[in-house]
């Protein structure tokens, strides 16, 4: 029975679509003309992506693709008239008479106005139409004109848009809640392709993405998606595309230089060869870009979320962006005061970041490929890039980045909106990566053992200030027998309150002595090296061999990864009158490589982990086309986990050409990553473990500690299950339209419910005999959640359209948690602000005259403003708490930004000048609890695009 499953679940799947096809299929109409063309822009003649195609007098209509065509069926016999419209451009009217003939109409600018203008499309593909989900969008022109330092940072300013900024080069793009800087919720795919890093099964926001030169468009799909686009798109989809080789043929060049040594280059080239016939035939296209920066520092020294002591005790505290400090409890003697008095929790001193990590960002992304059309609309692609740089990650500890290399290549037989098959292998290299935090506590292990340091600082301390401290006039003096325990204990717990409200100055004169003792100066109890000072030979030295030295095998904290995905997939889309059937497949292979320093592959062990999925869906217009419905279903399966059925059920009813109203339900499900599955990776403190079989007879770290002081009877052991993959279930409903002719809105609510969250268990492996108990290992157990949570959230955005050449937009969004009383930890920090909104005004293509007055009110000559365009947007964001790791978890203050930026498009020399500058007013903030402040980066940038 187990054999026949496979097969008994995919009859079932064909027979229940099978059955809604045909129902779709006979409630439709019988037949209808295909209307097909292409619209351009006028002025230059590029293809207007989004532009609204509509049969004058119905509400049949589509918009146009990234190649500027479109198909229409009609079941209006000809002739009628086609209405062609797009905002910024004067709207056209067609008659068609000969539905056979293709269409091309070029369309010329003019004042920016909404009426009769279908905006609820534009932008927004076909197939990202069908998704029941909220869909923002930028597009080329948006691209070119953002403030924002990068175009990936200018996702920040849409509407339900969580951006996170773990350094310079390490941008996170999240939606609807449960951010991380490990964005396994999220999938990122460019042209199709998922962008993930194969090791780390997430996408390091755009540092291995694409180049900016090359982006044509950028659709952000909120909220669960499985059903569209597997099992990773959890809580939502980046989705780029890239120009082909077809779409402006020419060299393009953009030079950008800033603060903090920012330089910035990209170079694009496309060539198109034609046929005999004058018929575009091979195109190919370069991409190069580079990109070096001075990254920003995280130098937050105030305590961690868990440290025991803030920064007026003497003995120190854990701070937050200082590794090698956290709290031991061979250094708390806060109850042993009558031992040793004012001695109470002390720290090692541990290394800032800064000593740790290469703040020097580098970034190189080479991009080629090649397009050959077999038929006008059919054709084979060949691409390749790579992908290598420095920068920082942000994940349990913080990362140092070194030289990461990233290979892609990928094949595709693609035939315009009918199907595609496509297969790609995704390749990376960690370099010389390695784990700072890791780092810092190999080199304290190395300078001096934790033990001995400890030692060294009490036994200093016993002898040289014990009776010091003790004759200070005042000390508390025990009580005088005969007294109780409690009298005793009053005494004790007395002497510390004392000594820091009468002696705080030489307490911490006492520990500086005490420390400088246990780094090594004078002559310690235990000869060894002493701190390695940063600066020096000794700190390098060391630094190095340890950086160097695989963290498994060879007891250092680099890690080793060359692992690797390999993936093919297929679509084919069947199209009846009134009626679109999507039909599609997908197989993926996981091949970890870390030598176990990562994974564990130690020794001959060898991991594979596979998964694919099949899904159908059909899409269908009834009530005389007002009507548009969509059902999707999807069954995923992968090596470790059962069948899994993801689903999504959605109506769009157009009230008119103007007002659009949308009810959905979808479901998402995630498998474990890799890392989930398969880690085993020392930390220091702990050892973090996948957990695919299951882990039995752990202790509880606090029932550990008891056993420790009292007695081994109060150990709690405690199992934990096997993994399994997390699930969601969504309900939306929006809303989209124009109002007052110039006002475009789009809103939606949603309501979500999440259970099987992934998240860890902390427990022990111990050895309990009759004289001790032994500790083997503390090990971080991958996990799932018993309870269900809820989510919730409401967003707005409005964008005004006024004047000639400008725009108003604004948005809000709304985000909330319901845990319904859960105080399970493994459920993952929600990390997301509950409110946050952006307001924005900008001006494209500027072309005018301003007259000025003089001292007298008298007019002076008029003044030229021809094609400038300007952006400024201002962003507040909600203080939140952010839950990371243990060393990571903090509050998030409330912060604002401004972001800006003017440019100049000079035709003669085909060049635009750029000025901006992303937090113009340097507002220093927080965007992850553990990340660095990040402050204002200006910019000039000068793109040249040849003209032909």
């Amino acid at each position: 029975m187990k054999f026949f499953k496979p097969f008994y679940i995919f009859f079932m799947i064909k027979y229940i679509v099978t059955l809604g096809i045909i129902f779709l299929i006979f409630t439709g109409q019988s037949s209808a003309q295909l209307i097909s063309g292409t619209i351009r822009d006028a002025g230059n003649n590029e293809p207007v992506i989004g532009a609204t195609v509509l049969i004058k007098g119905t509400a049949n209509g589509t918009i146009t693709d990234i190649d500027g065509k479109f198909e229409l069926n009609s079941q209006q016999q000809p002739p009628f008239i086609l209405s062609v419209s797009y905002v910024g451009f004067i709207a056209q009217e067609i008659n068609i008479t000969n539905p056979d003939k293709s269409i091309s109409v070029k369309l010329k600018t003019k004042e920016l106005e909404l009426k009769d203008v279908e905006i609820t499309g534009s932008r927004i593909s076909e197939k990202q139409k069908q998704s029941p989900l909220t869909i923002e969008s930028i597009d080329r022109i948006a691209i070119k004109e953002c403030a924002q330092t990068s175009f990936y940072e200018s996702l920040g300013t849409l509407k339900g848009v969580d951006l996170t900024s773990a350094s310079l080069g390490f941008t996170i793009i999240n939606t609807r809640g449960f951010n991380s800087t490990s964005p396994v919720r999220s999938l990122q795919i460019i042209d199709g392709v998922d962008n993930q890093a194969p090791g780390l099964n997430f996408s390091l926001g755009n540092f291995l993405g694409s180049s900016e030169l090359d982006v044509l468009k950028v659709d952000l799909i909120a909220g669960a998606s499985s059903a569209y686009y597997g099992s990773n798109a959890f809580n939502g989809v980046i989705s780029m595309t890239t120009r082909s080789p077809f779409i402006n043929p020419r060299l393009e060049v953009q030079l950008k230089t800033g603060e903090r040594g920012l330089l910035e280059t990209a170079i694009r080239w496309a060539q198109v060869i034609k046929n005999k016939k004058g018929e575009d035939k091979f195109g190919y296209k370069l991409n190069i870009y580079y990109m070096k920066a001075r990254d920003w520092e995280a130098e937050n020294y105030d305590p961690t979320h868990q440290s025991l002591n803030d920064k007026t005790n003497p003995g120190g505290y854990d701070a937050v962006n200082i590794y090698g400090d956290e709290y031991n409890g061979i250094g708390d003697y806060s109850k042993s005061a009558g031992i040793r008095p004012g001695l109470g929790i002390f720290y090692r001193r541990g290394y800032m970041e800064k000593n740790l990590v290469d703040y020097d960002t580098r970034n190189i992304k080479i991009g080629v490929a090649f397009h050959y059309k077999l038929k006008p609309e059919t054709e084979i692609i060949f691409a390749s890039n790579f992908g290598t740089g420095t920068t920082i990650y942000q994940g349990d500890n913080r990362y140092s980045l070194k030289d990461i290399m990233y290979y892609q290549n990928r094949i595709e037989l693609t035939k315009k909106d009918k199907y595609f098959i496509r297969a790609y292998a995704t390749n990376e290299d960690a370099g010389k990566s390695y784990d700072a935090f890791f780092t810092a506590l190999l080199l304290q292990q190395a300078a001096k053992k934790d033990e001995d340091w400890y030692s060294d600082y009490s036994a200093f301390w016993t002898v040289q200030y014990n009776n010091r401290i003790r004759s200070f006039p005042g000390f508390p003096q025990p009580p005088a027998p005969p007294y109780t325990s409690q009298q005793y204990q009053s005494y004790i717990n007395s002497i510390n309150p004392f000594l820091y409200s009468n002696y705080y100055d030489s307490l911490m004169s006492f520990h500086e002595g005490a420390a400088s003792i246990a780094n090594g100066v004078g002559n310690p109890t235990h000869l060894s090296k002493p701190f390695f000072e940063p600066g020096t030979a000794r700190l390098d030295s060391a630094f190095n061999a340890i950086t160097s030295r695989y963290s498994y095998s060879q007891g250092g904290s680099r890690f080793y990864d060359k692992s690797a995905l390999y993936h093919i997939q297929g679509e084919y889309k069947f199209t009846f009158p009134s009626l679109e059937i999507t039909t599609g497949g997908n197989f993926r292979t996981y091949v970890p490589k870390s030598r176990g320093t990562i994974f564990s592959d130690t020794g001959s062990v060898t991991i594979r982990n596979r998964e694919y999925g099949f899904f159908a869906g059909a899409e269908k217009n009834i009530l005389q086309k007002k009507l548009k419905m969509n059902l999707t279903l999807r069954m995923d399966k992968n090596d470790n986990f059962d069948y899994l059925f993801s689903s999504a059920a959605s109506g769009v009813y157009t009230f008119n050409t103007k007002h659009f109203f949308r009810l959905s339900f979808s479901s998402a499900i995630r498998n474990p990553t890799l890392i989930d599955q398969y880690i085993y990776y020392n930390v220091g403190r702990a050892t973090l473990v996948g957990n695919i079989n299951g882990f039995d007879s752990l202790v509880t770290i606090p029932s550990l500690l008891a056993a420790l002081v009292y007695s081994r009877d109060s150990l709690k052991y405690f199992n934990i299950t096997p993994l399994s993959p997390e699930k969601v279930k969504t309900i939306e409903v929006g809303y989209r339209g124009i109002l007052f002719k110039n006002l475009y809105v789009d809103a939606g609510y949603y309501y979500s419910f999440y259970n099987d969250f992934i998240g860890y268990k902390i427990g022990a492996k111990v050895r309990p005999t009759p004289i001790r108990i032994f500790v083997d290992s503390i090990y971080r157990v991958s996990a799932n959640s018993p309870d269900k949570v809820t989510t919730q959230g409401f967003s707005i955005a409005i964008n005004y359209y006024f004047k000639k050449y400008f725009s108003f937009i604004a948005n809000y969004s709304w985000n909330k948690l319901d845990k319904h009383g859960s105080t399970d930890p493994i459920i993952p920090a929600y990390n997301t602000p509950e409110h946050k909104y952006n307001i924005g005004i900008n001006g494209r293509d500027i072309d005018t005259y301003i007259t000025l007055l003089n001292k007298i009110w008298e007019k002076l000559p008029s003044i030229k403003i021809q094609n400038y365009g300007f952006a400024i947007n201002y962003k507040w964001v909600n203080g939140f708490l952010y839950e990371g790791s243990p060393q990571f978890t903090g509050y998030v203050p409330t912060y604002d930004i401004v972001d800006v930026q003017i440019n100049k498009h000079v035709p003669k020399i085909s060049c635009t000048f750029k000025l901006g500058a992303s937090n113009l007013l340097n507002k220093l903030n927080y965007q992850v609890y553990g990340g660095p402040y990040v402050g204002r980066l200006a910019y000039f940038s000068i793109l040249y695009e040849m003209k032909k």
